[in-house]
């Protein structure tokens, strides 16, 4: 029997794919805990695991979506979390602990504890062909000459963590990027970019698609083909404009149109049509299993259940990872991109025309759909994450292997 520590950004981006993968490894015996804030608690102990609450709510990911605030904001929660982390993990004595790349606080603390770690990558993965947001370059210095603020606060939090703790193995600047002797990438060979530049130490083990919690509130009687879906995430706030002009250009073009709102109060569009279902959460696995066309902001998360269903997509990247996401999604076929600033009424109605009228789409979408799916998800990485504790000379259960 095995303990196996997660550790991760509470984001839903970042939980929502550990959570299938969490409830697979307790199903086959395995003691998980994880830790998280109280926002996902219950959905976290829903799998089964045992929870560990950090304090506060989270990552302060505050102010402009820009490499450098995320950097800062990641140093500096790594530095308040980790005293809390690391008296919660030496009681709990895990035989692995799991983080995620952009955890920074999950190889320090595997560091201080000397216990072998596993990286999972909820976006694409990072090296020199295939750069990662958090990496140096011109972007990120133009990017840091505009937040001095921010700089200053980074290098403050990082010298602590170098101070304090064991800080091996965590890169000094690109703490996004945060790699172990396994990685695990919740996307396929095929979406990954430069996949064949990755050595087996990375695993493309495609999207960890699991059931969420029912919304017995959202009125699922309504949908009618075809089903439009429009969704910004829950980390960028796109605003009222941008959410009206999706429900005007997409309103003629289906049967039902489904919008997310997020952070945005659905009143504030004012009166819509009556096939246009508004709230601020919608349960997206569901709906995106029916849907024919989904309008994102290109969030890892999104896109790799998208592209479980095999939906084309119209990406209106925010910021952090998805315009590289916005570009993969367009080179291979399966959708369009359009700036956020370009956002009207005409300019979408346009480009979902063509992705509902032009059999491409759908077809380069049927393509994904089928690598993603082939690639394994949740019960893959569940069997890598056990080949890495048997290597590590860690228990696992005896009957593990007759449950692959």
């Amino acid at each position: 029997m095995s303990t196996v520590a997660f550790l991760s950004i509470p984001l839903h981006g970042h939980i929502n794919p550990t959570l299938p993968v969490v409830a697979e490894l307790v199903r086959r015996g395995h003691t998980v805990t994880y830790h998280t804030t109280a926002a996902f608690a219950d959905e976290t102990a829903a799998t089964g695991a045992t929870v560990r609450l950090y304090s506060g709510d989270g990552p302060p990911l505050t102010g402009p979506p820009t490499p450098v605030t995320l950097l800062d904001g990641l140093a500096r929660t790594a530095v308040a979390l980790l005293p809390d982390v690391l008296s919660d993990l030496r009681r709990d004595r895990p035989d692995l602990i799991v983080h995620g790349a952009a955890c920074p606080w999950g190889p320090v603390a595997a560091n201080e504890l000397g216990v072998p770690a596993a990286s999972v990558f909820t976006t694409m993965a990072f090296n020199r062909s295939v750069p990662s947001p958090g990496r140096a370059s011109w972007r990120l210095l133009t990017s840091a000459a505009a937040r001095p603020r921010n700089v200053r606060g980074f290098v403050r939090s990082r010298r602590r963590l170098s101070r304090r703790y064991r800080t091996r193995g965590l890169p000094l600047l690109d703490l996004v990027n945060a790699r172990q002797p396994l990685n695990l990438v919740f996307t396929s060979r095929a979406f990954q970019p430069g996949a064949g530049t990755f050595d087996r130490s990375y695993r493309f083990v495609g999207p960890s698609v699991g059931a969420r919690p029912d919304d017995p509130s959202f009125p699922a009687d309504r949908l009618r083909p075809p089903v439009l879906y429009a969704s910004l995430g829950t980390v960028f706030d796109a605003g009222p404009r941008v959410l009206r002009a999706f429900a005007d250009a997409l309103a003629p073009l289906g049967g039902t149109v489904v919008l997310s709102t997020g952070h945005t109060d659905p009143a504030v569009l004012g009166p819509l049509p009556s096939h246009v279902i508004a709230r601020r959460f919608v349960p997206q696995p569901d709906i995106l299993e029916g849907a024919s066309l989904f309008v994102t902001h290109g969030g890892m998360n999104s896109v790799n259940e998208a592209m479980h269903a095999g939906v084309p997509m119209l990406v209106v990247p925010q910021g952090a990872d998805q315009p590289l996401v916005a570009r993969r999604v367009v080179e291979l076929g399966a959708g369009l991109s359009l700036r956020t600033e370009d956002v009207t009424p005409a300019a979408v109605n346009t480009l979902a025309r063509r992705l509902l009228t032009e059999p491409g789409f759908r077809h380069a979408a049927a393509e994904l759909r089928s690598a993603q799916r082939e690639a394994g998800g949740s019960r893959r990485a569940a069997d890598e994450l056990e080949d890495f504790l048997d290597r590590s000379g860690r228990p696992a259960p005896a009957d593990s292997s007759q449950e692959r």
